[in-house]
């Protein structure tokens, strides 16, 4: 589900009651946690936190307007969804978490290539999240980026 939202207070107030406190305190533990160097915004219609084209003028894939996606995150059908590039792009990153998912969730971990789905907001693992958003800096997301998805 995508929105025409243009800033975070319009995406989060526009949101069903059951879901506007978790994304707000995802939003928030992500703007400040997140890796130097990233700009939160909009981007695909969700939360987006990204490379500026001030460090990466390059854009993202074919399309040099947007900037580097590195982690989004939206309010879905069903769930709420913490879409992290890493997860996707590091192998390392994706076990790590895999492995530390159950120490922190009473849930079975429900998660695509980079998306983390979470269908019941009160078992967030905000504490796995925060550590998560410490494991890789812009440096080596834009390294990655350029040797293994850009090509």
């Amino acid at each position: 589900m995508t929105s025409k939202a243009e800033t975070s207070e319009a995406y989060i107030a526009q949101l069903p009651e059951n879901r506007k406190a978790a994304i707000s305190k995802l939003n928030k533990l992500i703007i400040k946690h997140m890796p130097k160097g990233l700009e939160a915004g909009m981007g695909y219609g969700m939360l987006a936190y990204y490379v500026p084209k001030s460090i990466y003028p390059y854009g993202y894939h074919c399309k040099p307007f947007p900037p580097l996606p590195f982690i989004n995150l939206a309010s879905q059908k069903n769930f709420i969804a913490l879409y992290h590039s890493g997860l996707y792009a590091k192998k390392e990153l994706y076990n790590w978490f895999v492995t530390e998912y159950p120490k922190h969730c009473k849930y079975k971990l429900d998660m695509g290539k980079s998306c983390i789905r979470f269908k019941k907001t009160d078992d967030i693992p905000y504490d796995l999240i925060t550590q998560l958003l410490s494991k890789m800096n812009v440096e080596e997301w834009i390294d990655i980026y350029e040797k293994t998805i850009k090509k």
